[in-house]
């Protein structure tokens, strides 16, 4: 079993959190996550969402900090903490308002998707029949978190939303969570087109360990999991991989719900959580994931730049505003 090394990042989870959630971050060296705040969300109950997060720095700050820029990330590393990323699922907290983004990142937000699953203000996602690509708000929403220093994630958007928009920005954008298409086919999985745009505008792509993004399933081996991220590495290059679990930990069913649904659809099919593998039950299997990818072939290394150091260079970067 490998030993937890600082500097290890989780590049998006989303917990009923919790002091367990943290201490579990701690036990696997996380030093920062990347935390979502608001899926289907206004700007008032994401606000109620940031006093939580607030509120929950103060209550464990032997354990968590804010991550706001390269400093805390430097902080929560040198203190054996972890730092805190936060991050949208959705832009509906912007609403039709292209100021509520400064004030939104004002108040700790610092990475925003452009869509979750459907047609959003800005972009086109995955689940639409046809993908309309960015807007005109899409474009002037890019120029503005590229302004402030905000990432753009692409993890839900549709492949011609997805590439328009990594050629609008000028910064490199991000796939937080999700797996290849030649691994699992799907039109939320990403293309090997994408990946590669990705890469070369120097983004990140987090390979998610969420189940319905799995080969397999909850029956997923270790061994199948990092062998699709040495191929994944192949074509984007070690430095622009990481991982983002996707984890939902402690959520109860009806977050799943709401995630799919939100109020937009009165539908009624029950839905579960799916079981994490055996080998990633929570954050603490970052350490199987040392072991698995040291197993797959990659050098000492390379296992750390994919399970931290990649993230931590990425971050420290796309969190700087433009001219800082």
């Amino acid at each position: 079993m490998n030993t937890p090394r600082a500097g290890w990042v989780d590049g998006l989870q989303f917990c009923n959190w919790s002091r367990k959630s943290f201490e579990h971050m701690r036990t696997a060296g996380l030093s920062a996550v990347h935390a979502t705040v608001a899926y289907h969300e206004g700007l008032r109950p994401t606000l109620d969402r940031i006093v939580a997060w607030n509120w929950r720095f103060r209550d464990h700050a032997d354990l968590i900090v804010p991550g706001r820029n390269a400093a805390d990330l430097m902080r929560a590393l040198s203190s054996g903490r972890t730092a805190i990323i936060l991050g949208l699922q959705n832009p509906l907290p912007i609403e039709d308002d292209l100021g509520l983004v400064t004030v939104l990142h004002e108040l700790g937000i610092r990475v925003m998707q452009l869509t979750y699953n459907n047609q959003s203000l800005l972009g086109c996602g995955w689940q639409e029949a046809e993908d309309s690509g960015l807007t005109r708000m899409g474009r002037e929403v890019i120029a503005e978190m590229n302004r402030l220093g905000m990432l753009i994630d692409l993890s839900h958007a549709g492949e011609r939303t997805a590439l328009e928009a990594i050629a609008a920005s000028k910064r490199p954008m991000a796939v937080t969570h999700a797996t290849p298409a030649f691994w699992r086919a799907g039109r939320r999985q990403v293309s090997e087109t994408l990946m590669r745009a990705l890469a070369d505008r120097g983004g990140m792509l987090g390979l998610s360990l969420y189940p319905h993004h799995l080969r397999d399933g909850s029956a997923t081996t270790l061994a199948a999991f990092c062998e699709m991220a040495a191929r994944a590495a192949e074509i984007v290059g070690i430095r622009h991989l990481g991982i983002g679990s996707d984890l939902c930990l402690d959520q109860p069913d009806s977050v799943l719900a709401w995630m799919r649904e939100g109020k937009w659809t009165r539908a009624t099919e029950p839905v579960r959580f799916p079981a994490q593998p055996g080998w990633f039950e929570d954050c603490r299997g970052f350490l199987n994931l040392a072991d698995g990818l040291r197993a797959a072939g990659f050098a000492a290394e390379d296992v750390e730049a994919v399970l931290g150091t990649n993230w931590q260079r990425f971050f420290r970067a796309a969190f700087r505003a433009e001219g800082a």
